[in-house]
């Protein structure tokens, strides 16, 4: 059933090099959603645009003038009009693909947005040896994400292919911005994933290194990150101070009582003030502040308690400072819940793969990922849930040399990803 063609290879090599050549942030997608869109109505497989299937309202995170300055590069680089007069400036593509057979329906997800890193030149580099580093200043695939888009345009074209000895539906999910966990909420709000059965997610790298695959039981933190900032009243440091209203000092004390939150025993909490930005000249009262606020849990409600507790005090600090004071959650993350039977059936699968040495299981990641949201809404409709890892030798993620060794990473991730629809999905 497992179609191992040599071409389906050769072509996820070369979508995840092209598309690691065009990195975009979140929500700037448009070049990348284009690409995937093409491919898409080629292997005969409908789809919905970003503006079709998200939920405008839960959007997080999204800069409007960010979205038009891609929008040009986008249309410089030979993406038509017509299609992005089409996504209404909204990323992110579904791909259906009914096989007309009566079945489950199966979600898979990859996400698509790069991170605002500068990729390295030395000659050592993967991507520098095999000429596709990075078009993009200041931006790079440096998570991975492209691999994921590649892999799930391959996996779509083997279902396209196969499509008569399948049956059900599937859908291939192509998220946007799951950095600065900010699409996800999105996504899960809009319906798109009401009918699903079971949805699988994956991720490159992380916790696993080349050659392995860990099955993830749980373990991805709830997270909410937060923008609070303060207008004061500015005035001369030296004439009259008393006319002036300080966010400057309002921030530092609302940063300083924020870093002592009391952290909860009911489960690891977290909270970082990670940047924080004041003032205009020396001798002025400053009356602006910003603050850039994460909070973690290791489950919804214990981020929602450190939330409350960020809100409670910046709150406070607006009266005592007599301040005002605006707070705006610009992305979220739910913790991740995934079902034993997907993930048995996962390990299994994953365990007779010729590319994989070794097979574990996760029970704790220390970061967050917004396809938590994807896969609660699933559960949430009767539906389940698995995630998996999938290993490469990396230096760490979000840094410049960011290395996958896509040649022997991808193939893998794409051998389980098709077993499992052949088993899921397989017809009579």
């Amino acid at each position: 059933m497992n179609d191992k063609s040599s071409d389906l290879i050769d072509q996820m090599l070369q979508d995840r090099r092209h598309i690691h050549r065009r990195p975009e942030l979140g929500w700037t997608e448009f070049e990348t959603t284009s690409y995937v869109a093409n491919r898409l109505e080629r292997l005969g497989i409908e789809y919905q645009l970003g503006i079709d299937f998200l939920d405008i309202s839960s959007v997080q995170g999204r800069d409007e003038k960010l979205v038009n300055k891609a929008i040009e590069r986008a249309l410089e680089h030979g993406v038509p009009q017509s299609f992005i007069e089409k996504t209404g400036g909204y990323t992110g593509i579904v791909g259906i693909l009914d096989t007309g057979n009566p079945g489950p329906t199966i979600a898979i997800r990859a996400d698509l947005d790069a991170v605002p890193v500068q990729e390295t030149s030395a000659a050592e580099h993967e991507a520098v040896k095999g000429n596709y580093v990075s078009e993009i200043p200041g931006v790079m695939h440096a998570c991975g994400h492209d691999a994921h888009t590649a892999i799930l345009l391959a996996v779509a074209e083997w279902s396209a292919r196969n499509r008569e000895r399948l049956s059900g539906k599937i859908k291939f999910v192509f998220q946007p911005a799951e950095e600065g966990v900010r699409g996800g909420l999105a996504v899960a709000a809009g319906g798109a994933l009401d009918d699903v059965d079971e949805i699988v997610c994956f991720h490159i790298g992380s916790e696993c290194k080349l050659g392995e695959v860990g099955i993830c039981e749980g373990g991805y933190l709830a997270t909410t990150k937060l923008n609070v900032s303060f207008e004061g009243a500015p005035a001369h440091a030296g004439s009259n101070p008393e006319a002036g209203k300080s966010a400057l000092l309002a921030a530092c004390n609302a940063a300083t009582l924020i870093a002592g939150i009391p952290r909860h025993s009911g489960g690891l909490t977290r909270v970082c003030v990670g940047r924080l930005e004041a003032g205009e000249s020396r001798n002025v009262i400053p009356a602006h502040a910003r603050m850039e606020i994460e909070t973690r849990g290791a489950t919804s409600e214990l981020d929602a308690f450190m939330v409350d507790h960020v809100k409670r005090i910046v709150r406070g600090t607006e009266a005592a400072f007599d301040v005002k004071a605006k707070i705006e959650i610009v992305g979220s993350a739910a913790n991740l819940e995934t079902d034993p039977d997907v993930l048995a059936r996962l390990a299994k699968i994953a365990e007779k793969t010729d590319l994989v040495e070794r097979t574990k299981f996760i029970s704790f990641v220390p970061a967050s990922e917004d396809c938590t949201w994807l896969i609660r809404r699933v559960r949430e409709h009767g539906g389940k849930a698995g995630y998996f890892l999938f290993g490469c030798n990396h230096q760490g993620h979000h840094k410049g040399d960011f290395s996958i060794q896509d040649d022997k990473t991808l193939p893998a991730a794409f051998e389980i990803l098709t077993r499992y629809l052949a088993e899921r999905n397989a017809g009579d």
